[in-house]
C-alpha cells in the first residue's frame, strides 16, 4: 500500500480483522488466555473461597481491635445511665447543671472506615445498652428541623417525608417534629416495656432496660453546622432531666474541634470523655501480619504490587478497608488472568488438581518463564522428558509446589527474626515495619543492599541487654512455627544465651577479685606511676584485643545472616511462582489510580464506549446525530479556539441535529422545533460548563472560553 500526495502526511492503514485477530491473542499471551481454560468454574470457586477467608479473617481482627474500644464506650454509657436512672443528690445536682454525658471518639482521618466502625458500634450499644440508637450524618441535617426529623426517623422506625420537615409519618399518624413529640413517644414506650416486665417476672429485676438512654451518634461531627450543633444541645440540655440522651461525636481531626464548633456557653452543657481508637497503621500491619503473611493463605502479592496498596494507603486515605478491597480486586484479577490459578488452592487440595490437569495446561505451565530456567537447568535427557511427557511433568509440578509452600513456611519465621534485630536499630535502615522489610526481601537479594550492611554494622555494636532480649524473642518465634526444620536453629541460639550468661558470672567474679589491686594502685599516687599507667592504656588502645562478649557477639550476627542468605531468597527466584504470585502492578494501578479527565474525554469523543450502542459508531472524526446531546456539543467544541461564538455553536449543533430531524413529517412548527433544540442546546452546554470544559467570558457577551486544549 502506497499513497501519493503533495503535501506531508501521517497515514494509518489498519490491518485486516484475520491478522489483528492474530496479533491480539499474541499481545494477550499466556495471563489473559482466559477462554481456553477448561475449569474456569473451579478457579471462580477457589477465588470465592479464598476471598471468604479472608473477609472472616479481617473482620476478626476488626472486632478485636475495637473491642477494648467498645468495652470502655458501654462502660461509658453504662454509668451515664445509672447516674440518670438513681434518685440522688448527685443526679439532682446533675439536672440543675443540665448537662449532656458526651463521649468523643476519635477515630483518624481515615474516613472511608470509620462506616463499619459505627456500623459495629450501632450493633454493639443496641445488643447491651439500649435498643434506641440513631446514626445521623451532616448531608442529612442542614438545619434543625432536619434534624429532629431524622432523629424521630430512626427512633420510632417510621417514614420521614423529605419535603415536609415538619412531620413524621407514623402508623398512618402525622406527629410534629420536636424535642416535645421524642419525649411522649420516650415515655409512651418505656411504659410498656415497665408493664410487660412486670407482668412476666412480677417484679422489675433489671431497671437498666425501663429506661434506657437515647443514644445520638453523630457521625462527622466536623462536618455539621454550628448553628445545628449548637441548637440542638441547647435543646437537649433543657429536656435532660425527662430523656435521657447520651451524645457520640465522631471525630477525625483533634478533640479541640469540639471547642472550636461550639461556644462556652455550650460545650459547659456537655460532660465530654475522650476515647481513643486504634492507629490505622497498626490496623494494617495487623491484617498484612495475620492474612499476607501466613502460610496458611497460598495466595501472595509481589513486591511491587504490595508497594503499590501501601503507597495508596499511605499517601491517598489511610483506609484499610480500602487497602482490603484493593487485595480483593488482587485475588479476582489473578484468578481472572492466570489459568494456572487453579493450582494456588490450600495444600491438602493441590495433589488431586495437579493430577486432573489437562494437555494443554500442562503447556501452560512449561510456558511459564521460571519453569523455563528450571528446564534449562536440567540435563538434556529429563529436558526431553519435562517438555514431552504430561505424567512425568505432574510429578515435578507436585514437588516443586511443596518446596514452594516449604519455602513460605521457612520464610516467615526468618523474616520475624530479622526484623526483631533491624526494627529497634537507628534510622532503621530496613525500615521499623515487617511490611517494609518483606517489600525488601521480596525485590531483590537483601544481603546484597547497602541497607542490610549497615544494619549488621549497627548490630554489631548491640549491648548485652538488648541482644540477649532479641535472641529471646527468636526462640519463642522459632518454637512456635511448625516444623523441625529449626530445631537446631533453636539449640544453637539457646547455647548463645547460655554463653551470655557464663560471661556475665565471669564479669562478675572478675569484678570482685580486682576490688584489692584497686586499693593497692590508689596509693601509688607518684608522677612515674602514673605515667607508666597512661603509656600503658595508650598501647592497649593501639593494639586492641576483641573481648569475649564482642566475640560472641560477632559470631550471633553471622549466624543470623547465615539465615537470613539461606531462607530469605527472593520470591521470584522459585520455581512456579507465577502460580501463587501476583505480580502485575500496572493492572491494579490503571484500576487504582483514577484518571477521570482521560474517562471524561473518551465518554463524551467516544460515546459507544460505555453505551455499546450500535448506533453510536462513527467513523474518524464524524459526529454521528444520534449521540447524547452533550457529546455533540463536545465535539463540535473541539474544533473552535480559546473563545466560542455560542450563535455559531448553536447553528453548528442544529444542523448536526437536524440532518434526522428536519426530515420528521410528524414535527411542529419550525418554531417548535427551533425551541426544542434551542433548549437541548443550553442544557448540553450548562452540562459543559458544569464538567469544567468551558466558562463564561468577560470579554464577550455570546461567548464562552474554553477551558481545555489539544484533544481534551
Amino acid at each position: 500500500m502506497s499513497t501519493c500526495s503533495v503535501s506531508k502526511g501521517c497515514f494509518v492503514f489498519k490491518p485486516s480483522a484475520k491478522r489483528r485477530r492474530v496479533s491480539e491473542k499474541k499481545d494477550r499471551g499466556l495471563g489473559e488466555s482466559i477462554g481456553d481454560s477448561e475449569d474456569i468454574e473451579l478457579r471462580f470457586v477457589t477465588c470465592q473461597s479464598l476471598w471468604a477467608q479472608v473477609k472472616a479473617k479481617t473482620e476478626q481482627i476488626q472486632e478485636d481491635l475495637n473491642k477494648q474500644l467498645f468495652d470502655n464506650l458501654v462502660n461509658f454509657l453504662k454509668l451515664s445511665h445509672s447516674e440518670f436512672q438513681e434518685k440522688t443528690a448527685e443526679r439532682t445536682c446533675r439536672m440543675k447543671s443540665r448537662e449532656i454525658p458526651t463521649a468523643a471518639l476519635i477515630l483518624g482521618v481515615n474516613v472511608t472506615d470509620h462506616d463499619l466502625t459505627f456500623r459495629s458500634l450501632s450493633e454493639v450499644l443496641q445488643n447491651n445498652i439500649s435498643p434506641y440508637v440513631a446514626l445521623l450524618e451532616a448531608k442529612d441535617c442542614p438545619g434543625i428541623k432536619n434534624l429532629i426529623q431524622k432523629l424521630m426517623g430512626q427512633l420510632m422506625n417510621c417514614y420521614v417525608d423529605v419535603e415536609d420537615e415538619d412531620y413524621v409519618q407514623v402508623s398512618q399518624k402525622r406527629i410534629r417534629c420536636s424535642m416535645n413529640s421524642i419525649i411522649t413517644w420516650y415515655e409512651s414506650v418505656t411504659k410498656k416495656t415497665e408493664s410487660t416486665a412486670l407482668s412476666e417476672k412480677g417484679t422489675s429485676s433489671s431497671r437498666h432496660w425501663q429506661s434506657p438512654p437515647v443514644v445520638v451518634i453523630f457521625k462527622d461531627m466536623e462536618s455539621f453546622t454550628t448553628k445545628v450543633l449548637q441548637d440542638f444541645i441547647v435543646i437537649s440540655s433543657q429536656h435532660i432531666h425527662e430523656l435521657p440522651l447520651v451524645l457520640i461525636f465522631g471525630i477525625a481531626t483533634s478533640p479541640m474541634i469540639i471547642h472550636s464548633l461550639l461556644p462556652h456557653s455550650v460545650s459547659s452543657l456537655l460532660c465530654i470523655e475522650l476515647f481513643q481508637s486504634l492507629s490505622c497503621k497498626e490496623h494494617l500491619s495487623t491484617v498484612i501480619d495475620q492474612v499476607l503473611l501466613p502460610t496458611d493463605f497460598p495466595f501472595k502479592l509481589g513486591e511491587k504490587v504490595l508497594q503499590v496498596l501501601i503507597n495508596v494507603f499511605l499517601y491517598h486515605d489511610f483506609s484499610v478497608q480500602n487497602f482490603i478491597k484493593g487485595f480483593q480486586l488482587c485475588l479476582v484479577e489473578h484468578f481472572y488472568s492466570q489459568p494456572l490459578s487453579v493450582l494456588c488452592c490450600q495444600k491438602e487440595d493441590t495433589k488431586k488438581r495437579v493430577n486432573s490437569l489437562t494437555h494443554e495446561q500442562c503447556e501452560n505451565v512449561r510456558r511459564l518463564p521460571s519453569f523455563r530456567s528450571y528446564v534449562e537447568s536440567q540435563a538434556s535427557e529429563k529436558q526431553v522428558a519435562l517438555l514431552t511427557e504430561d505424567n512425568i511433568l505432574k510429578g515435578i509440578i507436585q514437588k516443586l509446589l511443596e518446596d514452594l509452600n516449604v519455602y513460605h513456611q521457612n520464610y516467615l519465621p526468618v523474616l520475624r527474626c530479622l526484623h526483631v534485630f533491624t526494627s529497634s536499630l537507628p534510622k532503621y535502615p530496613l525500615g521499623k515495619q515487617i511490611r517494609e522489610l518483606h517489600c525488601a526481601c521480596l525485590e531483590n537479594k537483601v544481603w546484597e543492599t547497602k541497607e542490610y550492611e549497615s544494619s549488621l554494622q549497627l548490630a554489631r555494636m548491640l549491648n548485652k541487654s538488648d541482644l540477649v532480649t532479641m535472641l529471646q524473642q527468636c526462640v519463642e518465634i522459632f518454637v512456635s512455627s511448625s516444623g523441625k526444620e529449626f530445631d537446631k536453629t533453636v539449640e544453637k541460639l539457646k547455647e548463645f544465651l547460655t554463653q551470655f550468661q557464663k560471661l556475665e558470672e565471669e564479669a562478675f567474679q572478675e569484678r570482685d577479685v580486682s576490688v584489692s589491686p584497686q586499693k593497692e594502685l590508689q596509693k601509688k599516687t607518684d608522677l612515674y606511676h602514673l605515667q607508666k599507667t597512661l603509656l600503658e592504656l595508650k598501647d592497649s588502645r593501639r593494639s586492641k584485643k576483641l573481648t569475649k562478649f564482642e566475640m560472641l557477639r560477632f559470631e550471633v550476627v553471622d549466624y543470623i545472616d547465615s539465615l537470613v542468605r539461606n531462607y530469605l531468597i527472593p520470591a521470584h527466584h522459585k520455581t512456579l511462582h507465577e502460580i501463587v504470585y501476583f505480580n502485575r502492578a500496572s493492572v491494579l494501578r490503571e484500576h487504582l489510580n483514577a484518571a477521570p479527565r482521560t474517562a471524561l474525554h473518551t465518554a463524551l469523543n467516544n460515546p459507544y464506549s460505555y453505551l455499546k450502542n450500535q448506533a453510536l459508531k462513527s467513523e474518524g472524526g464524524s459526529i454521528s446525530n444520534k449521540a447524547p446531546d452533550i457529546c455533540i456539543v463536545y465535539k463540535l467544541h473541539l474544533e473552535c479556539g480559546r473563545l466560542i461564538n455560542l450563535v455559531d455553536w448553536l447553528e453548528a449543533f442544529s444542523t448536526v441535529v437536524m440532518s434526522v430531524e428536519g426530515q420528521n413529517a410528524d414535527a411542529a412548527s419550525s418554531d417548535q422545533v427551533d425551541d426544542t433544540i434551542h433548549a437541548r442546546f443550553i442544557r448540553a452546554v450548562s452540562e459543559l460548563e458544569l464538567l469544567g470544559f468551558i466558562k463564561s467570558s468577560k470579554q464577550k457577551t455570546d461567548h464562552v472560553a474554553r477551558l481545555t486544549w489539544g484533544g481534551c
